[in-house]
């Protein structure tokens, strides 16, 4: 790296943008900031993460041989080091975001790094976006470096417009990639910690282990108990000095495990062999359900590979994979951009303090999903941060934070009603839930964490200080989350309806007893399960659900349970207090709930009569056949047309009366309907004289009729203005089915006399004449015939 930051930062110098793309460990992060601070100006660098943002600093501040603070420094939420002398600022992607808000101009920044723009944060992209929008208008002279280990850079340096792309290759040390999978019904948590030990017996150096979340660091750290090593956490959750002590050489050989955290942007010394247990931790939305919260997922191969990487750094080295070979070819390719997959709420509002609330006009790595955003500016209206897509004063106030919206919202009202101190701890343990080791909010709040109370002091310095009030977790938690306020629905079951239409299950052991009332903080989904889960919750009652989200009275006519159902409801959201029939529904309320029961039922709730059916079929010819006018009448046509059809139908038993013949002959073309009887009659007269019934069940219309009393037709009869054919069935005298055909002068000439042979001896008071076109045709037998 060092041969190459001459051409780096004179391409920055020259160019003003450029992308930069290297691999883990060559110093992008470290020694590419501190050469371009040296070419002039204030350099500012964008860490994704707090953790990465704290590390950079300390290295790049160790190369100088100078305290942090001083020539570099740090800015992260809750902490920051920095001075007058301070030329190099390395903040989170969030905290930068922020910044540009205030000062869209980034005055006194000559230079900013975006660093490891693969991993592809929300909070990375929006800034991505904001800081090419302010250099296009206001900065064009602030020079923009985007640096990535893997990424397709050509759509980045398309992005900065068509930066140049600098590449820089690392002598790495060899690493040996082995698979470890878990055995028949071993859990991943016992396969890491069985090849941790395995390695360690193995192989020198420390070991670095990927998981994807904290709960999974305590399982393995369990299992790992009373192994010759330390074992040290790493995640973004710990304290700042349990965070330096994973970075920090030991005297003895250390076990780090890890969250994603340690995927880049940081070394962790010592390290030769890595296990990766191919999973990480990201944040999903169910916009339907109500419900957000963090998913874990298969790694992406580029993830995995430079996971790998980590264990080449020094020395050679060695990977542990804990999934078999033969499915690292179906890993995706890269991860999945946050912007597709989480809560989009927050970045509504930053992209309405920006004056863009739909993010048109910004040029996005991906765009911003329109439902998520839109679904996120609906959320941001019922806090009170936006009207219509303005974002209020209320809403700055609220991005000042630095919360997610409703958090922040939370923080706001909740302190002077709780107090600001209660309000602050509340929001803390909301905000960093994990903390929480109880369903129950108020026994969670209980917790000794250094760093919750670190927090809940900084949160509390933030707004106007309200000594104390009354002490409801419930009400701050309702102020977050006012469509999670849950009723029971029965008292023999666990099972919440929130105010959004969720249900969700609150499982045995949760301290909170069986309430008929929960403001519920968090609540994730199950895989499979018919309901959620409660996993955060506080006792709430119907007077907070009314004053958070209100009572409703209105009357509805709805399909319910198989028939119109008329009720005057009272309700808060989707949780209904009180019904009682309504006797007197609008009529246009009642048929707009039988046309939907009957759109969602199906045509089972009418009933087709045998003449009803039979039009039925012969209009479906005519359609198939000519087309329009003629309407389609399968039930697909049926159901869409109801409207035309349903007449006075009320119920569901007045729907099973209707008149479908009726209601089909609404259907038809007028004047087209005047020959309905001509083009697909109902039967067809035969030269025996007979007016027999045309069958229009089948694909072709078919014909049932006697031999006798067709002798002498030679033309096969046709229907639909002669378009299609009828095939006759022609049946013995006593109606059995003797022969099909759809061309009687072949039958005569080669059919008949089969027939006749079989038949005459079995009928001999019907004539069989050798010769059938010459016959007379007859609906008699001979007997009455001489009579």
């Amino acid at each position: 790296m060092r041969a190459t930051l001459p051409e780096i930062t004179r391409t920055v110098d020259e160019r003003g943008t450029a992308v930069l793309v290297a691999p883990p460990g060559t110093g992008k992060t470290t020694l590419v900031p501190l050469a371009l601070a040296e070419s002039g100006g204030k350099v500012v660098v964008a860490e994704p993460r707090r953790l990465a943002a704290r590390a950079a600093a300390a290295r790049m501040a160790s190369l100088l041989g100078e305290p942090v603070g001083r020539t570099v420094g740090y800015a992260v939420r809750g902490d920051r080091k920095t001075s007058r002398e301070t030329r190099i600022e390395v903040v989170t992607s969030g905290l930068l975001v922020r910044r540009l808000q205030h000062d869209p101009e980034l005055s006194g920044v000559d230079t900013v790094l975006l660093d490891e723009c693969h991993e592809r944060h929300l909070d990375a992209d929006l800034l991505l976006a904001l800081l090419l929008d302010a250099r296009d208008g206001l900065r064009p002279d602030l020079r923009l470096l985007a640096t990535s280990a893997t990424v397709a850079e050509g759509r980045l340096a398309e992005l900065l417009g068509n930066a140049p792309v600098i590449r820089v290759e690392a002598r790495t040390h060899p690493v040996q990639i082995l698979y470890s999978p878990p055995t028949r019904a071993e859990r991943l948590d016992s396969c890491v910690a069985r090849t941790v030990r395995t390695a360690l017996s193995t192989h020198d150096g420390d070991v670095l282990v990927f998981l994807p979340g904290a709960a999974e660091i305590r399982r393995v750290t369990a299992a790992l108990h009373g192994i010759d090593a330390d074992l040290l956490p790493l995640h973004g959750r710990l304290a700042s000095a349990e965070q330096d002590a994973a970075l920090t050489p030991g005297r003895r050989r250390r076990v780090v495990l890890s969250t994603a955290v340690a995927e880049s942007s940081l070394t962790v010394p010592g390290v030769r062999i890595v296990v990766d247990a191919g999973q990480s931790r990201v944040s999903r939305v169910d916009h339907r359900r109500g419900m957000s919260g963090l998913t874990t997922v298969r790694v992406s191969a580029a993830v995995a590979d430079q996971r790998a990487g980590r264990a080449g750094r020094e020395a050679p080295g060695w990977v542990y994979r804990c999934w078999p070979e033969h499915e690292h070819g179906t890993l995706p390719r890269y991860p999945e951009p946050e912007i597709r997959t989480a809560d989009l709420t927050r970045l509504a509002l930053e992209l309405a303090c920006w004056g863009t609330p739909d993010g048109s006009g910004l040029r996005w790595w991906d765009e911003p999903p329109a439902g998520p955003l839109a679904a996120g500016r609906e959320a941001l209206t019922a806090l009170g941060a936006l009207t219509e897509d303005s974002v209020t004063a209320r809403g700055r106030s609220m991005a000042a934070l630095g919360l997610h919206p409703r958090l922040a919202r939370a923080l706001l009202d909740g302190a002077p009603r709780v107090g600001t101190t209660r309000a602050a701890q509340i929001v803390a343990l909301l905000d960093d839930d994990t903390l929480a080791s109880t369903t129950d909010l108020d026994s969670a709040l209980r917790i000794d964490s250094p760093r919750w109370r670190r927090e809940t002091r900084r949160l509390a310095a933030l707004v106007d200080n309200t000594p104390t009030g009354t002490d409801d977790p419930a009400l701050v938690v309702a102020l977050a989350h006012p469509e999670r306020l849950a009723r029971r629905r029965a008292k023999d079951q666990p099972v919440y309806l929130m105010a959004n239409g969720t249900a969700v299950e609150l499982l045995p052991g949760n301290g909170l007893g069986d309430p008929e009332w929960l403001a519920i903080a968090v609540a994730e989904r199950v895989p499979g399960a018919a309901h959620g889960r409660v996993r955060l919750a506080a006792r709430a009652d119907e007077a907070l659900a009314a004053e958070v989200v209100g009572i409703t009275a209105e009357d509805e006519v709805t399909w319910r349970d198989g028939d119109v159902v008329a009720r005057r409801v009272r309700r808060i959201g989707a949780i209904v207090l009180q019904e009682r029939p309504l006797p007197t529904p609008p009529a246009d309320a009642v048929r707009a709930a039988v046309l939907d029961g009957l759109r969602r039922t199906g045509l089972s709730l009418v009933r087709f009569t045998p003449a009803a059916q039979s039009l039925r079929t012969r209009l479906a010819l005519l359609h198939r056949t000519l087309g329009d006018p003629w309407p389609a009448v399968d039930d697909t046509a049926l159901l869409s047309a109801a409207e035309t059809w349903i007449g006075n139908a009320h119920n569901r038993a007045t729907l099973s009366r209707l008149d479908m013949t009726q209601a089909l002959r609404a259907l038809l073309p007028w004047p087209q309907a005047t020959r309905l009887e001509e083009l697909v009659p109902e039967r067809l007269t035969v030269p025996s004289g007979s007016a027999l019934k045309i069958d229009y069940t089948g694909d072709t219309p078919a014909l049932p009729v006697k031999i006798q009393e067709v002798f002498g037709w030679t033309a096969t009869p046709t229907i639909v203005d002669g378009k299609v054919p009828i095939v006759l069935h022609l049946l013995s005298p006593a109606s059995r089915p003797v022969a099909v055909t759809a061309d009687l002068t072949s039958f005569w000439t080669t059919g008949y006399h089969q027939v006749r042979g079989e038949l005459r001896g079995r009928y001999p008071k019907h004539r069989w004449p050798d010769d059938p076109l010459a016959a007379d045709p007859t609906r008699h037998t001979t007997q009455r015939r001489r009579t």
